[in-house]
Formats: C-alpha cells, sequence, structure tokens
C-alpha cells in the first residue's frame, strides 16, 4: 500500500509502513519466526538511532510462534532506550501475550481484543532415543518455567497462578486482560489515533 505525501518539494509517493515507522509504529503480525525478529530488531535500531527519548507503539495482532525468535523480541524491548508501549489490535496469543505485558511504558488493548496463554508447545514430532526424549522433556520444562516467571514479572501474578492459567490454552477477554495484569488499560481506536499526533 502506497499512500501520496506532500512537501515543499512537490508531491511523491511513500509506503504505508514506512509512514507507520515514520509515526513510529512498528507492527507485530502473522507468526513469531528468525525472521521477523530480525526484521523487528532493524527497526527498532533504526528508531532507537534517530529519537532515543520517543515512545515507539507496538501494534500486536499475532498467533505467536517460536519461543527463541520471541525471545529476540522480548530482550530488545526490554533493553530499548525509547520508551516502549505495546498495544493487542486483535490477537495476542502465546508469545504474542507476553510481548503485550512486558511493554514497560504503557500496555493497552482494544475492546474485542484478545489474549491467549499457554504452556510450551513441542512443534515437530518427537523421535529418538530414551535419552533423546528425557533431554527434550527436561528442555521444555526449564522452557515451561522461563516463561511463567516472565508472565508472572509483568502481571504481578504469583508464579503458581500463572502456571494454573497456562496449564491449557487460557482465553482473556479484554477486560479479563486488565484484571490479570497483562494490559494496563482497555482504549478505542480513537486513542491510538491520538497517540500518532
Amino acid at each position: 500500500m502506497n499512500i501520496i505525501e506532500k512537501s515543499s518539494n512537490g508531491i511523491f509517493q511513500i509506503s504505508g509502513d514506512a509512514k507507520l515507522m515514520s509515526n513510529r509504529k512498528v507492527f507485530i503480525e502473522g507468526e513469531i519466526t528468525p525472521e521477523t525478529a530480525c526484521e523487528f530488531v532493524k527497526k527498532i535500531m533504526i528508531l532507537n538511532m534517530q529519537y532515543p527519548d520517543r515512545p515507539i507503539d507496538l501494534l500486536i495482532n499475532t498467533p505467536g510462534g517460536c519461543i527463541n525468535s520471541g525471545m529476540v523480541y522480548y530482550d530488545v524491548i526490554q533493553a530499548s532506550k525509547a520508551p516502549i508501549r505495546t498495544f493487542c489490535i486483535g490477537r495476542a496469543y502465546s508469545m504474542g501475550a507476553i510481548l503485550l505485558a512486558c511493554g514497560n511504558h504503557g500496555r493497552y488493548i482494544l475492546p474485542h481484543g484478545e489474549v491467549m496463554i499457554h504452556e510450551p508447545l513441542l512443534g515437530n514430532h518427537v523421535s529418538g532415543n530414551s535419552s533423546s526424549i528425557k533431554s527434550i522433556s527436561e528442555s521444555l520444562l526449564e522452557t515451561k518455567r522461563k516463561m511463567n516467571q516472565i508472565l508472572a514479572k509483568h502481571t504481578g501474578q504469583t508464579e503458581e497462578t500463572v502456571e494454573k492459567a497456562t496449564g491449557y490454552d487460557h482465553y482473556f477477554s479484554a477486560e479479563e486482560s486488565r484484571n490479570f495484569g497483562l494490559v494496563d488499560e482497555i482504549i478505542d481506536f480513537g486513542k491510538l489515533l491520538e497517540e500518532s499526533e
């Protein structure tokens, strides 16, 4: 999608993504993968280099994806010098829920947004000898513990409460997300547009 821009030098076209980036809006959409993680790092680096004191808004609509890739997003969000605000504009499932919850400068959700948390899943068919399967199981349990600790840190819930909530696919409405501590405030789209001004 291209849009028309006017300036003192005339009229020109720029991509919608470039226009949103110039307004410090970054989308986390679709599946979280190693490729999307690298693109995310590049965008946050550029925005930090431009104005390290101006907020960056992350607009989240994702089913989640690879945990290792998601942790790249998480580390960048936590270390960014520019303040990062998170917005659920549709769904923030699995790793997307963690990224939504970890915004340090405001966490928001639209009225019909939905958040889902659960335990880490095995992505592929498991095969191998008993030692290999034992190692995979131990690694999965360690990942589960780490994810629960992160959610507990950002929601204010106890690890026990988070472990119980992630024992199955637990879906939260906007209000339930706020009550659980996954977001701070329910906003309408008009509020999101105001943040662009």
